[in-house]
């Protein structure tokens, strides 16, 4: 079996600069925040890392982790991550409050860099040359570091947030509706973690309030 092309450096290499790589995890989920994060290779990808960094969804939970470990050890590397709230997606719709913890990742680097890849077919401003790659994290080994960073990130955080509400299973299921966290939805109810604009989750908020009503 051929084996699937890898990220490379070549896309960064050709720009020249300080190029970050952009991605966001979290759009699907019924809770829990949107994160984002953005990675510079400053002095380039050490061969070794660079043969097992790829897309995060690719990746097992261990090699997500001790490759997100590995990263901060880099030479030359610059990491940001942002994020957007449950509140901040309810808001503005979570299209827009991903763009805007990819701004927040951007916004926190040392400094603006020169160019930004980004993972998707749409971009948020930077205030810099920007790049949108459909299937970045395959092919851009920047993109790919950053949907590390960003699913490591927020996986901590869901597993944090799954000892305080321990009925959805989020620990396991990053907020996304598996069948655990939607019976969850149904016997236990709304969190304040819980994004209120999705249907899933909406359509419980309205099924409450007209039991309530009907008391």
């Amino acid at each position: 079996m051929k084996r699937e092309a890898m990220p490379d450096f070549t896309r960064e290499q050709k720009l020249g600069g300080r190029v970050a790589g952009v991605d966001e995890v979290g759009r699907g989920p019924l809770a829990g925040p949107v994160v984002a994060a953005a990675v510079v290779f400053g002095a380039g990808v050490p061969d070794d890392l660079a043969a097992i960094i790829d897309d995060s969804k690719k990746l097992k939970p261990a090699v997500r982790e001790a490759i997100a470990e590995r990263l901060p050890q880099v030479p030359g590397i610059e990491i940001g991550i942002g994020a957007a709230s449950t509140a901040e997606i309810d808001k503005l719709n979570i299209h827009h409050a991903a763009h805007l913890a990819m701004q927040r990742a951007v916004g926190r680097l040392p400094r603006l860099p020169d160019h930004v890849l980004v993972d998707g077919n749409k971009l948020p401003d930077f205030g810099c040359d920007a790049q949108a790659i459909v299937g970045g994290d395959r092919v851009s080994l920047s993109i790919a570091a950053a949907s590390i960073v960003a699913k490591v990130v927020r996986d901590r955080a869901m597993a944090r947030l799954d000892a305080r509400w321990p009925d959805y299973g989020w620990e396991k299921n990053a907020g996304y509706g598996t069948a655990v966290h939607r019976k969850a939805l149904i016997s236990v109810g709304i969190t304040p973690h819980h994004r209120k604009t999705f249907g899933t989750v909406r359509r419980q908020l309205e099924e409450h309030y007209s039991a309530e009503k009907q008391v």
